[in-house]
C-alpha cells in the first residue's frame, strides 16, 4: 500500500464510521473526538510503539495485531480507564467494518480487556442541586447577567434536572416538541429513538416563562435555547457557561451538565422510583446502564434493609 492509499483511504473510513456515530447513533461530539483519536492511534501504530510512517489499513489487522496494541499500551503505561477506552472505539469499530462488508470478520470479538472496575457516577446533593440552580437567579439580582440570560439559563438547568436529558437532546430540542399542557418534552436520544420525557411542574412553568417573556424564536421549528439574537446555543457554550454558575455557587467546577443526568437518576432511585421507570426516563437501551446508579444510593438501601431484615 502506498503511503498516498494509506492517507487516503484510512481516513475516509473513520471519517464515515464517525459521521455514522455523530449523525444515526447520536453520540456527543467529546465521545466522537476520542473515537477519532483513538482510531487514528491504532493506525498509527500507537500503544507505546514508534508510529509508522505510513498508517495501516485497519481492515488489515487480525485479532494478534489487537492482542500487541493492547500489550505495547500496557508496557507505555496506559492507564487501563484510557485502555478500556480506546478498546470501546476500536470494537464499536470493528463492529461497524463488518456490518458494512469492509472485513470478512472482526478480529476484534476475541479480545479480552485486563480488569477494570467503572467509577461511579459524581452527582450532585440535593442541597448542592438547589444551589446550583438558583444561580441564575442570584447573579441576575447582583447585576452580574441580564434577564433573557437568567430565564434561558434557568430553564436549561432545570431541564436537565427535571428531565435529565442528555445535552445533545436539549439542544436539538425545538418548541413543537414542548407540550406545557402535560409538562413533557419529546427529545431524540441516541440511536435517533425518540421518547417523552416528563419535564416536571417547575422545568415546564421556567420554560413556559423563558418563552413568553424573552425568547427570540417562538415557532415550533426553532430551537428552545438560543443566544439573544436567535442563534441555537452549542453544547460547548452550555458547558462553559455553567462553570461560571459553579464558581458563583461555590461548587466544583468539574461537575457537568451530564452529572445534572446523573443526579437526576441517583435523587429518583433514592426516593424509590422504579428502577425500569428510570430506565425509560433516561433512554438507555440496556437496565444495566440504569443500574450503576442504584451502587450510589447506598443510604436507601441500608434503610430498607434494616426495616425489612428480621436481624438488621
Amino acid at each position: 500500500m502506498t503511503k498516498g492509499e494509506g492517507e487516503e483511504k484510512v481516513p475516509e473510513l473513520v471519517e464515515r464510521f464517525l459521521a455514522h456515530l455523530a449523525n444515526e447513533r447520536r453520540y456527543s461530539p467529546h465521545t466522537v473526538r476520542n473515537y477519532r483519536q483513538a482510531l487514528l492511534d491504532l493506525a498509527a501504530g500507537g500503544g507505546g510503539r514508534r508510529h509508522r510512517e505510513e498508517p495501516v489499513d485497519p481492515r488489515a489487522l487480525g485479532l494478534r495485531d489487537l492482542r500487541s496494541y493492547i500489550v505495547e499500551a500496557q508496557r507505555a503505561g496506559t492507564s487501563r480507564r484510557t485502555l478500556h477506552l480506546r478498546l470501546s472505539a476500536i470494537r464499536s469499530f470493528y463492529r461497524y467494518l463488518h456490518r458494512m462488508g469492509e472485513v470478512a470478520a472482526n478480529p476484534s470479538s476475541g479480545l479480552v480487556l485486563p480488569g477494570y472496575r467503572k467509577p461511579l457516577p459524581k452527582f450532585f446533593s440535593p442541597p448542592q442541586i438547589r444551589t446550583f440552580l438558583e444561580a441564575p437567579s442570584r447573579l441576575l439580582a447582583e447585576g452580574a447577567i441580564d434577564a433573557f440570560t437568567a430565564a434561558r439559563d434557568e430553564a436549561i438547568f432545570e431541564l436537565f434536572y427535571g428531565a435529565g436529558l442528555r445535552i445533545s437532546e436539549l439542544t436539538e430540542a425545538r418548541w413543537g416538541n414542548a407540550d406545557f399542557a402535560s409538562c413533557c418534552l419529546r427529545v431524540v436520544g441516541k440511536g435517533r429513538k425518540e421518547r417523552v420525557c416528563p419535564m416536571g411542574k417547575t422545568a415546564a412553568e421556567k420554560l413556559h416563562a423563558f418563552r413568553d417573556r424573552h425568547a427570540v424564536v417562538r415557532g415550533p421549528s426553532d430551537f428552545l435555547v438560543h443566544d439573544a439574537v436567535g442563534k441555537p446555543l452549542s453544547a460547548w457554550r452550555i458547558q462553559r457557561d455553567m462553570k461560571k454558575y459553579l464558581r458563583a455557587s461555590g461548587l466544583p467546577e468539574d461537575l457537568t451538565p451530564h452529572k445534572i443526568r446523573h443526579s437526576f437518576a441517583t435523587h429518583l432511585l433514592d426516593a424509590g422510583a422504579d428502577l425500569r421507570a428510570v430506565q425509560s426516563m433516561l433512554g438507555h437501551a440496556s437496565l444495566s446502564t440504569t443500574q450503576i446508579y442504584t451502587h450510589v444510593g447506598l443510604h436507601r438501601l441500608k434503610a430498607a434493609h434494616k426495616q425489612a431484615h428480621p436481624r438488621a
